[in-house]
Formats: C-alpha cells, structure tokens, sequence
C-alpha cells in the first residue's frame, strides 16, 4: 500500500505547472524591460499619480455609457458584450497603451429580468486570464440562482494587450500600476452603471495577482530590475531588489483602502496548498477585514480551478445573501 501526501501533490502541481508556463524560454518573463523608466524617481512620480490618497476615491465615479451588441441567446439567457472607453483621467490615459484605451466586458442576464430583483457580480481577472470564457463559466450556472456576470477585460490583457507583448507578460513594473489603476476605474464605473440600471445587489470577485512570493516569483526578471536599481546604489543584493517590488505592489494592496462597510459579506476562498499564494496572505486580508470569512479548500491553485468550481459560487451566493436588496425608486 503507497500513501500519497494530496497536499503536498497539489503544491507540486503548482510548481511543475508554473515550471512550465513560467521557466521556459517560449516567452519572457514578467518585467523584461524593468521598472519603467531609466531613472527611479520616474517610477516614484508615477506612483504617486496612479495611486492618490484613499480620500481621493469618491463615489459615484464616472458614468459609462457601454456600446452593446448580443454575442447569443437562448429562451431563458442572453450574452452581450460591450465597449466603452476607459474612464480613466486624461494623465493616466495618456500612459496607457493605445490597445488599452477601449474597455471590454461580457454581460451574462437572463433574457427576460427585473433589474430590482437581479443580483450581478462584476468578476476580475487572474493573472492570465486573457478571455471572457474562463469566467463565464463560472458565472453561467449562477443564473438559477438569479445573478448575473459582468466580465472585464484587464488592461494589457486579451484585445487590449500591447501589440510587442507577449502573452501575461508585462514589459515593466510600472504596466502592472497601471493596470491595476485602469482596473480599479473601470470596476467601479461599471458598479455605478449596472446601481443606475437598477440592480438590486452589487459584487465583485477575482483572483489575486502575486510576483514576490510563490511560483510567480521564479517568472519575473530580477536580473533586468536589480540591473536598473543598481545604476542608482553602490551595493544591491536581490533581496534589497525583491523588497523594492513589495513596496510597489503593496500600492495596489486592497488593505489601503477603507473597509467593506459590509465586511461579513466578504468571503474569501483559499486553497490548503497554493503554490502561488501563501496561506498568510489570506490571512492578513482577513484580518484587516474584520468579519470576512475564509473558507479553505483542499488542493492547490492549479487544481482549485478545475475540482472547486462549485465552492467559489457558492461563495457569491452565500457572500451576497448577506446583503440587503436596494430600495426601489418610488
């Protein structure tokens, strides 16, 4: 009799996954061209217009007005997708590349509804996810439990990829700030838009983008960032490298923003042997959150996506049954 250690086989299949996605040369890794600038200081500049204070994030933002056209329908389901351009101001507009400037999002509703008595779910991308498929997959069967999806196309991803890059992988740092922003924008123009539509509850899921810790720091060039930083030091060690990297991504971390006003309906869902994401990350939102809730599941990143489908819809409707239903007009 062979006993097999499942966690730790999850974890291997991370690894040898993100070996092979990751470590060949098929394409190159994440931040090939550096941090974004020939000086530091145009990072640190830049930084600070993506990223303005937490008192800076008013609501309601801007409003869209989204270009839809029907992909396909059915007798009880309908797909559009829509464009509209990114509301993103006009400094930060001007940083991106020209493929990002129009937004993209798949719109999955039942064909006859009442916005009032409909949930929706805006649904984000993971780190490679290029395509509306992936997520809609997941959001179909969430139809019989009366939620829609919305899925955003990211910056640098899909059709709004730059033309020189190659497949996820970002030329330099200062993308990965500006996508983040971009997608910070365009989500919640896209809450305000479907709250104008008259949807009764709001959500919004995704996946977590990681670089410093896990299988996704074995893809990022540091060679090429320590190479830059080093212009600006006498001694770098890639430590004082991956450091710097933690700092910058900590701009994006949702931590810095005010907490949920209903953080008991935040339901994070983790695997027991992530590969990409450690266990004391999950933990650390959590905490800053306090009342959200952490389910486990066994396995690992990989595996998560093809064994726990269920479990993550089961998260959104368990997360948004905790929310009250908006008050109609009168």
């Amino acid at each position: 009799m062979v006993s097999v250690n499942l966690g730790m086989l999850h974890y291997v299949l991370d690894h040898v996954y993100g070996a092979f996605v990751h470590r060949t040369r098929i394409s190159p890794p994440f931040f090939s061209k550096g941090w974004g600038g020939n000086k530091l200081d145009l990072l640190e500049s830049l930084i600070k217009q993506l990223f303005p204070e937490i008192e800076g994030q008013n609501w309601p933002p801007q409003l869209i007005q989204p270009i839809w056209k029907t992909v396909w329908e059915t007798k009880t389901a309908c797909l559009r997708e829509g464009v509209f351009r990114t509301p993103c101001d006009e400094q930060l507009l001007s940083a991106l590349p020209p493929e990002s400037h129009i937004a993209r999002v798949a719109f999955l509703t039942p064909k006859i509804f009442s916005p009032e008595k409909m949930a929706c779910v805006v649904h984000l991308a993971g780190t490679g996810d290029h395509t509306f498929e992936r997520r809609l997959r997941l959001g179909g069967p969430l139809l019989k439990e009366n939620i829609a999806t919305m899925v955003l196309e990211s910056p640098f991803y899909g059709q709004r990829r730059p033309f020189l890059q190659h497949g996820s992988k970002l030329h330099c740092v200062s993308d990965l700030l500006l996508l983040g922003r971009a997608t910070i924008d365009e989500a919640r123009s896209l809450l305000h838009w479907l709250d104008e539509e008259g949807f009764g509850k709001l959500g919004v899921c995704g996946l977590s983008m990681a670089f410093c810790e896990g299988v996704l720091k074995h893809a990022t060039a540091w060679d090429a960032l320590r190479a830059e930083l080093a212009a600006q030091k006498d001694t770098l060690t890639l430590e004082d490298v991956r450091q710097r990297m933690r700092e910058v991504l900590s701009l994006t971390d949702v931590t810095r923003f005010p907490i949920p006003k209903n953080p008991d309906a935040v339901i994070l869902v983790a695997a027991t042997d992530d590969g990409y994401i450690p266990n004391h990350s999950v933990l650390e939102l959590q905490k800053a959150w306090p009342g959200s809730e952490v389910r486990w599941v066994l396995g690992g990143h990989v595996s998560s996506f093809i064994l726990h489908n269920g479990e993550f819809r089961r998260a959104i409707v368990d997360g948004l049954d905790r929310l009250n239903w908006k008050e109609p007009p009168l």
